[in-house]
């Protein structure tokens, strides 16, 4: 009977110790540590989050879900779901060695809680802690006996009531509407392309003939061009040489023009000095020294439109 009862005593016993140990192996609870507890209360899903979910701050363990419970309000019937979180006063510590501040002074620094998915295939979610003054404290008085740290919507949330807010049925209806332009534009081209390729095909090869004949037409006018350039040089070489010889000949009878009237002039002066101031022969050779003036100005004129126009000896003076 009494080793009957050692046996139980000691399976009692034995089961005590295993519980303890399981407690403090999965629910990470150290018996001979002081840990702060603190309850975080949400008003959305609690989906993916269970007990002994962790918590991080800034992605660093500090501490795990022990408890999640639902509350109701029975004035306004909405619903609260108080997580309490167990942190580990261990995984912080302080650059001056002084023992860390509570919970309420980290939530007046502005220390805020958000839900967020560990996996997308597992759907686990975890609880995050970190630092935004910029988030409105919303705090829940009389819900737990523990310091609350406000929550924050987390970053699918924000994207979730986002698109939420997302005029999503109009944009359908007018992406359904720019799909029919689209078909209607698509439908129209179909039947007007095969036209007007055809249309670019036969412009295209009517450029290309008037190319070719603009082309064929330019080599000609430049052949016929080049033959008329020629000739008009040959023309100009040539008048140029007939007044370079016509005017050297034209100079020598000039001169000698000059020298005959000049001789005929002094010859008419010995005379005029021998005959009678009265006399019929003194105004015959008054006469011919006029008309040997007025020829030999005429001469010296028409010299001098050669030497500046030679010309005039092909062309003439034109009306």
């Amino acid at each position: 009977m009494g080793n009957r009862q050692t046996v139980v005593g000691a399976f009692v016993l034995g089961g005590i110790i295993l519980a303890l140990g399981a407690i403090i192996l999965f629910g990470q609870i150290n018996p001979f540590s002081r840990v702060v507890r603190a309850v975080v209360v949400l008003q959305g899903s609690a989906s993916g989050l269970s007990i002994g979910a962790p918590v991080t701050f800034r992605g660093v363990p500090v501490g795990s879900v022990s408890d999640i419970e639902l509350t109701f309000d029975r004035r306004t019937f909405t619903a609260y779901i108080p997580v309490t979180l167990v942190l580990d006063p261990r995984r912080v510590h302080s650059t001056d060695k002084r023992e860390i501040i509570g919970v309420n002074e980290f939530v007046r620094r502005g220390l805020r809680a958000e839900v967020n998915i560990q996996s997308l295939v597992t759907g686990q979610a975890a609880i995050e802690l970190s630092f935004d003054p910029s988030t409105p404290a919303v705090l829940h008085p009389g819900l737990s006996k523990y310091p609350e740290i406000p929550v924050r919507q987390s970053i699918m949330q924000r994207t979730q009531q986002t698109l939420e807010q997302l005029p999503l049925q109009e944009m359908a209806n007018n992406i359904n509407r720019s799909l029919e332009s689209i078909r209607i534009l698509a439908d129209k081209l179909d039947e007007d392309t095969p036209a007007l390729i055809a249309s670019a095909q036969q412009t295209s090869n009517q450029s290309r003939v008037l190319v070719d004949t603009a082309t064929k037409t330019l080599e000609t006018l430049q052949t016929q061009l080049t033959t008329t350039l020629s000739a008009f040089n040959t023309m100009a070489n040539a008048a140029t040489t007939q007044l370079n010889g016509r005017g050297a000949d034209l100079h020598k009878l000039l001169l000698s023009t000059n020298t005959a009237v000049v001789q005929t002039q002094q010859m008419v002066t010995e005379l005029r000095n021998f005959t009678a101031a009265r006399s019929d022969q003194r105004a015959d050779i008054d006469a011919t020294l006029r008309d040997l003036a007025a020829a030999a100005a005429s001469m010296r004129g028409f010299a001098s439109e050669i030497e500046r126009e030679p010309q005039l000896l092909l062309m003439g003076r034109q009306p």
